[in-house]
């Protein structure tokens, strides 16, 4: 606290006007006043349509000195008017009152524009939206340390660009995916295990394949070698593994297009390939 206290009395103006100088008493003097709070918390009041707007309290002074933004991520949809115009310019407070209000109300629009507000505050419980998250990460900038204002809690913010992500693997809904570098590899993103594929294991997988595919093609006594798409391969390569050793069908596994492997002429007994051993991978949606 005293550290806060240092800082917010180094933060003089360099106008010396007598109004600017006033103006700046006055905020030192709020702030020295609201800074105990800081050990307990501090009421602030959102709005409802943008990511900075607060109703301005004594609390918001300290922010305003020190130069950190406070953000929130409560937003309303614009895509959706009638909770735009249930919730206006309205701030959480304000919000709550003209619920109760229209509740006791005679005129049916207010009563359905009142449930309209209720539905809102209950279906953005967690205190942010999908809208409210697109517009913080417009908003804030790279490196911009900032507070973050939700659940009725303060958490430091930064806005950091992971360079070696590019690609989201898309084969789940609950988020569990994986994230790659512009080649493709596993990128160590963060808060997330892994890193990029050993080069040398890709190439043993792939070797692997490839003889697979030509001892099975030559068990069929086919002279020359038909060459099906990687695909086709891929699939018949999956259907006996599945055979084999999977109690449901995985997803495809695509060999590198760069290395053609002869194609497999027809079926065989999954009894049969016992040489090949090769771990589950999984073809992810980029």
């Amino acid at each position: 606290m005293a550290h806060l206290g240092n800082c917010i009395l180094a933060t003089q103006p360099r106008d010396t006007s007598e109004g600017l100088q006033l103006n700046f008493q006055q905020n030192i003097s709020d702030t020295m006043t609201v800074l105990p709070k800081l050990s307990t918390g501090l009421d602030v009041n959102v709005r409802f349509t943008g990511v900075s707007d607060f109703e301005y309290t004594p609390e918001c002074i300290v922010f305003d000195l020190l130069n950190i933004p406070l953000y929130h991520g409560w937003l309303v949809d614009p895509q959706n008017p009638e909770q735009v115009q249930a919730v206006g310019k309205l701030s959480y407070n304000q919000l709550v009152e003209k619920i109760i209000t229209c509740k006791q109300a005679s005129d049916s629009s207010l009563v359905s524009e009142g449930l309209v507000a209720e539905q809102f505050l209950e279906s953005t419980a967690s205190q942010l939206t999908f809208h409210g998250l697109c517009e913080l990460t417009a908003r804030a900038r790279e490196g911009e340390l900032g507070v973050f204002f939700r659940n009725n809690h303060f958490s430091t913010i930064i806005k950091h660009q992971e360079e070696g992500v590019v690609w989201e693997s898309l084969h789940s809904v609950d988020g569990d995916s994986c994230f790659c570098d512009t080649d493709f590899h596993l990128s160590h993103a963060p808060g997330r295990e892994g890193g990029p594929p050993d080069p040398r294991l890709q190439q043993r997988q792939l070797d692997q394949d490839y003889m697979v595919a030509l001892s099975l093609q030559q068990g069929h006594g086919q002279d020359p070698p038909s060459l099906l798409s990687d695909l086709e391969l891929a699939r018949q390569l999956q259907h006996e593994e599945y055979q084999q050793h999977r109690p449901h069908p995985p997803p495809p596994h695509l060999p590198h297009p760069a290395q053609p492997l002869p194609a497999q002429a027809g079926g065989r007994p999954a009894g049969e390939r016992r040489q090949r051993q090769r771990p589950d991978l999984d073809c992810t949606l980029l």
